[in-house]
């Protein structure tokens, strides 16, 4: 789908994308803020962030609770969902083209003038537990926080985090809206056909009813290298691990291209040279790898499940094919086909207004800088073999990564296979 982008700076302080996409019959709205797990004020109620957005669709200004506003929002088909994550709260809407004005005023009404309440609270403490409770029993979900801790964030794990849910009262939901949702700490991305509505969005988003207040800075975590973490479980009947190397730097739109190009290479077929191999010999059934990039740092992620008599033969595997490229052990052949493989990718990621918010909203929120879609072919097909090696190596000898898994064996065994990752460095 064409589209055009402008970035605005509202009078109120809060700034964002205006994506016109002529002929979409929808317009998506994403509002986020810089409000997430690391901008609760203390650990002891780190789950606050998460319970305020939970309560959000609430009772606010004109709707006495969640459910009649919900009825409202969703009359005609729109939808409308949020999120929060270890640094932002996002609001996320749809709806049909003939309806934008409507939903837009009731974003308004979840995102500004929420009336947060002792019911909703306890409602949504239930809601909090039973859904962070779940997560325990997801064993590709564990991994993380626990690595995370590991090389230096300051996160916890969701055993951690349920702990804190009785210590948050309500004034502690009160004070983090107040503290992050203001107008200089909002972005946006609203993507549909714009075209004679702009100066329309913006006068309705500089109206709404959003203090000024201080636009957060990302916070920036002191990495540091890790040995492997275990977490035992009895039950578990295989191993589910998760290893990433780090770097403090962010990478460029096409060093993330080229690193998409190698995890491909890696991981992303069924004649891949990890995971296709893998699967094809029977010693795994899935696994993969990515490349994820912030302002601060980047982090090269690897992550599948393997029963404990193939481990060993997986982690031999991975050795191997990293210390390939590592050694500049890429056919040409291979990356044609993964450059190949991306431009086609690429093309698809534009056939709605969703998937084009979607492409801008990361680098946007984390860096407050955007590459537009149609500059893509030109940075794949300027991938090579030197870019892709260099960065391999960049990733792998940075000296900070760690490993952790969730499993029922003794910890040597982990650390003996984190050796044969290691030896290739």
């Amino acid at each position: 789908m064409k589209h055009s982008i402008e970035e605005v700076r509202l009078k109120n302080g809060a700034r964002g994308l205006l994506i016109d996409a002529p002929g979409s019959p929808v317009l998506n709205i994403r509002v986020i803020f810089r409000a997430g797990n690391k901008f609760t004020k203390s650990q002891d109620i780190y789950e606050v962030a998460h319970l305020m957005e939970h309560m959000a669709f609430g009772r606010n200004a004109k709707f006495r609770d969640e459910q009649a506003y919900e009825a409202e929002f969703t009359k005609n088909g729109a939808y409308h969902n949020a999120w929060t994550s270890d640094c932002f709260i996002a609001y996320e809407a749809e709806c049909a083209d003939f309806e934008w004005e409507r939903i837009l005023d009731l974003q308004e009404l979840a995102v500004a003038q929420p009336r947060f309440n002792e019911e909703e609270l306890a409602s949504e403490k239930g809601n909090v537990r039973s859904e962070l409770t779940g997560y325990q029993n997801d064993y590709s979900r564990l991994i993380w926080p626990k690595l995370q801790q590991a090389l230096g964030e300051e996160v916890l794990t969701y055993g951690e985090r349920l702990k804190t849910i009785n210590n948050i009262e309500l004034k502690d939901v009160r004070d983090h809206y107040r503290r992050t949702h203001t107008a200089n700490n909002m972005q946006f991305i609203i993507t549909g056909n714009l075209r004679g509505r702009k100066h329309k969005i913006t006068s309705m988003l500089e109206n709404w009813d959003l203090k000024p207040g201080e636009k957060f800075e990302l916070p920036m975590s002191a990495y540091k290298a890790s040995a492997p973490v275990l977490i035992r479980r009895k039950d578990a009947s295989n191993m589910s691990f998760g290893f990433s190397f780090v770097i403090q730097r962010a990478l460029t739109p096409a060093e993330q291209y080229a690193m998409g190009c190698l995890n491909h290479i890696l991981n992303g077929t069924m004649s891949s040279k990890i995971f296709g191999t893998a699967r094809k010999k029977g010693i795994v059934y899935g696994m993969g790898s990515q490349t994820e990039s912030d302002k601060w740092s980047s982090t090269w992620d690897f992550d599948g499940e393997v029963n404990a008599e193939n481990a060993q033969d997986l982690f031999d595997l991975i050795a191997i094919e990293l210390g390939k490229v590592i050694n500049g052990d890429i056919s040409e052949a291979d990356i044609a086909a993964a450059k190949a493989y991306a431009l086609g990718h690429h093309q698809m990621l534009a056939q709605t207004a969703d998937q084009i918010s979607a492409y801008y909203l990361r680098d946007y929120v984390t860096t407050g800088t955007f590459q537009p879609m149609a500059d893509a072919p030109k940075m794949i097909e300027a991938i090579d073999k030197s870019t892709i090696v260099q960065l391999a190596r960049i990733f792998m000898q940075s000296g900070v990564s760690g490993l952790a898994a969730v499993g029922n064996m003794n910890k040597a065994v982990l650390d003996e296979l984190w050796g044969r990752i290691l030896d290739t460095v």
